[in-house]
């Protein structure tokens, strides 16, 4: 079976083309177009088949995020931090473990409705002001088969 790594370096030069025309004159329905892919492709891709971005990603994790796990879970911030999480050369909290301390052996998030702003948002393919979210997508398209499609779609539409 072709990983998502090998299915992007093929494309990847033609992406990092479009990504280059995109960020210097994007098309004013770009906020619409990621929309349209993203909802096209989660109808085919069940995010429990797969859980790479919990598998593999330390998800940024911010204070808001801390005080949201911490009364999710009944424990203290200071807990939280001290458990699941560490300071990165940024000074920006990430899960100190991968896969993530929450992901069950059925995929399924022990703390979904508590979890992180960046796992809430994640692939990050429907932002307000797209365009300035388009470096996460080289990254990101390895990981999620979602962002693949995505990338496939800039690829072939603009």
């Amino acid at each position: 079976m072709i990983t998502l790594e090998e299915t992007y370096k093929t494309i990847k030069k033609s992406f990092k083309k479009k990504l280059n025309k995109l960020k210097k004159n994007p098309p004013s329905n770009l906020d619409k177009s990621f929309q349209d892919w993203h909802d096209k492709a989660f109808q085919n891709i069940d995010c429990l088949t797969c859980a790479n971005c919990c598998k593999t990603t330390s998800p940024m994790v911010f204070e808001k995020d801390v005080d949201r796990l911490s009364q999710y879970l009944g424990i203290k911030p200071g807990e939280i931090i001290d458990k699941y999480l560490f300071l990165d050369r940024d000074g920006t909290y990430a899960m100190r473990q991968t896969p993530c301390p929450f992901l069950g052996e059925d995929n399924y998030c022990s703390v979904y409705e508590g979890r992180p702003k960046a796992c809430r948002e994640f692939p990050h393919l429907n932002h307000r002001k797209m365009h300035t979210h388009l470096h996460l997508l080289d990254k990101n398209a390895v990981i999620c088969p979602a962002v693949l499609e995505t990338v496939k779609k800039i690829i072939e539409t603009t």
